[in-house]
């Protein structure tokens, strides 16, 4: 795991060496081992280094072919890489590491940019070929790895890397907010949309790759697709199905010279990856204060029991977490308020004192079908028996009504799955979040203009794949794995997620819908095969996600007082209507309505903010 940087030389740079070390220097955190820079009259890619895989300093990045034509900086690992250098060497080439970085160079001149549909594994990387003199940079499937580029600059250089932060310190660079990411941001939690709450810095999408030649992107184009095929069979042969790939899965995932370790929470996506990995030790996290209600320690540690484990956890406090929040944003590069970022942020520190790898359960949600969403209620079920065009007449009728329980249930038993699901995550209603916003920051995207597209690529599917499939290419990219990769990069600690391999997704979009999501569970198929390997009890258990306390926090003297400085700021004035957004903090801390959520959203926005446009010129 680690991190790179890169531009097109422009015009504004006197001293290579000295800006690209400058930018490097923002994401040491993600590669403390080493750095390396290569720089020519086209080029310059900075690389910082941490040492998983052939620790000797012939793998340090930069990495060149032999004859020095092809540079590459990558970040992130290949868990095929023996097998794909078994057949590059048996076609000629020669390796000079035992990495699985080279063999992004020689798969890449041997097979040329379709070399990134062979790749198992997760990866951003960038390739300079000067023979070529183009660069070719791509993300892997999922958008475990992130990756941004931009060309809002002074001399229309393109800067490309690992993390934002590391943009800030070219001098052609031009750091403006982008006012439209707010208001889809304020229902999502976090930046939905390709352009970032940077202007004019884009992700790259996850299975992409793009071209940049002669200093401009000719070329971005889609190489893997995660659209569900199902295919009938029996549950009993997805079950093995699923027990032989995801013990693969996880015995690749566990490829390192290093020391590797496993979050486990006391569901059942960790506990089966623990399970099937048994690793020395696992670590979990709780809160001090909410033993009861937001504490699943217990349950790991009665597994570690049971499988013979170490388990190491920590109890996490109010003031920790406050505490840490901006440098939590700092990390994130961008506002994200899943409140389980702050949970994960304590949970890799803990985990780094002891391993630099560990494995998590992410993604088995989103491929099996793991989230309540997904799953009708009988009433539902049984409403939309009703001929739809009917129900979209009564939706009408309940529109107009006081809003309550039984209009809720009509509105959305009137809608469609594309027009009723945005999303796994849902905060602010739209129209409270337009109305709290100033004129000026309401003109970003609605969220149904974000889903639009993704939904239209698979018009055909049933309602639970259109769901996963939006989940999968919006929210687990946007929320999920950026803020895993943040969270364990601020403790250069790598996290691996064995559910989100290419080999388990293959197999995960022949399984038919009724064995993901059914009347009795959800990831039905998977808890099969997860009780194959734990008890019952494990195998079963409803998923809790990582409960944070912050309604709790939020009615606090202490927390109140804190947030409501904020949202009194003179800054705070430039986006929202603080009237407002002190009445939603009020009406939370007498117990008028549960609005922790409201708040939580527009607060880690301005601790953003503050950290990155205030804080940031202040220094």
């Amino acid at each position: 795991m680690c991190g790179f940087i890169g531009y097109i030389n422009g015009t504004n740079v006197i001293d290579h060496h000295q800006t690209i070390e400058n930018m490097m220097n923002t994401i040491i955190h993600r590669g403390p081992d080493s750095g390396g820079i290569h720089t020519d009259d086209k080029v310059t890619l900075g690389f910082r280094r941490l040492s998983i895989i052939d620790l000797s300093d012939v793998a340090n990045q930069p990495l060149y072919s032999s004859d020095g034509s092809i540079v590459l900086v990558f970040n992130g690992e290949i868990y095929n890489f023996q097998d794909l250098r078994e057949d590059l060497i048996s076609k000629g080439h020669q390796f000079k590491t035992k990495s699985d970085s080279e063999v992004l160079i020689y798969g890449y001149i041997e097979y040329g940019e379709e070399f990134v549909t062979k790749l198992r594994g997760m990866f951003a990387f960038c390739i300079w070929d000067k023979n070529k003199n183009h660069m070719f940079i791509a993300r892997d499937g999922f958008g475990i790895k992130p990756l941004y580029f931009t060309n809002h600059t002074t001399d229309n250089t393109i800067i490309f890397g690992s993390e934002i932060k590391s943009f800030l310190p070219h001098p052609s660079f031009i750091k403006e907010l982008n006012k439209d990411a707010l208001r889809p941001y304020l229902t999502f939690q976090y930046s939905s949309m390709n352009e970032t709450f940077f202007k004019g810095v884009f992700k790259l999408p996850p299975a992409h790759y793009m071209i940049i030649k002669d200093g401009k992107i000719t070329k971005m184009e889609r190489y893997w697709d995660k659209k569900f095929d199902p295919k009938e069979n029996s549950l009993e042969h997805y079950v093995e199905e699923i027990r032989e790939t995801m013990k693969e899965s996880v015995d690749v995932h566990q490829i390192s010279d290093v020391k590797v370790g496993a979050f486990l929470s006391g569901g059942v996506d960790s506990s089966y990856v623990t399970a099937l990995m048994r690793p020395n030790k696992t670590f979990s996290v709780g809160f001090s204060d909410y033993e009861s209600m937001f504490n699943e320690t217990t349950h790991s540690k009665d597994l570690c029991d049971i499988l013979g484990i170490e388990n190491e956890s920590k109890y996490i406090t109010a003031e920790e977490c406050f505490e840490a929040l901006p440098i939590i944003q700092y990390h994130m590069d961008e506002p994200q308020s899943n409140p389980s970022s702050v949970p994960l942020y304590f949970l890799c520190e803990l985990a780094s004192k002891d391993v630099t790898v560990v494995l998590s359960g992410e993604g088995a949600d989103e491929i099996f079908g793991g989230y309540e969403w997904y799953q009708s209620s009988k009433k539902m079920e049984t409403y939309e028996k009703v001929p739809l065009g009917l129900r979209k007449a009564v939706r009408g009728i309940a529109e107009k009504m006081p809003k309550n329980k039984i209009s809720s249930f009509l509105i959305k038993g009137g809608q469609t799955v594309e027009e009723r699901f945005i999303g796994e995550a849902v905060v602010w209603d739209e129209d409270d979040a337009f109305n709290v916003l100033k004129p000026e920051y309401r003109n970003g995207p609605t969220v149904r203009s974000i889903t639009k597209g993704i939904y239209a690529e698979v018009p055909e599917h049933d309602d639970v794949s259109k769901m996963q499939y939006l989940d999968l290419n919006l929210w687990m990219p946007g929320d999920i794995l950026l803020k895993a990769d943040r969270m364990s990069m601020a403790h250069s600690l790598e996290l691996r997620v064995p559910f989100l391999d290419k080999e388990v997704m293959e197999l995960a979009k022949k399984i038919p819908a009724g064995y993901r999501v059914n009347d009795i569970d959800t990831k039905y198929a998977l808890r099969q095969a997860a009780n194959k390997e734990l008890p019952e009890e494990w195998a079963k258990r409803k998923k809790l996600g990582f409960p944070v306390p912050i309604r709790h926090w939020l009615k606090e003297e202490k927390y109140y007082n804190l947030v409501k400085e904020m949202f009194t700021a003179e800054f705070t004035h430039e986006f929202f209507d603080v009237n407002q957004l002190v009445s939603y903090l009020d009406e939370h801390y007498t117990g008028k309505a549960n609005r922790a959520r409201y708040i939580w959203t527009a607060y880690v926005f301005l601790v953003w903010y503050k950290r990155f446009f205030i804080d940031e010129v202040a220094a």
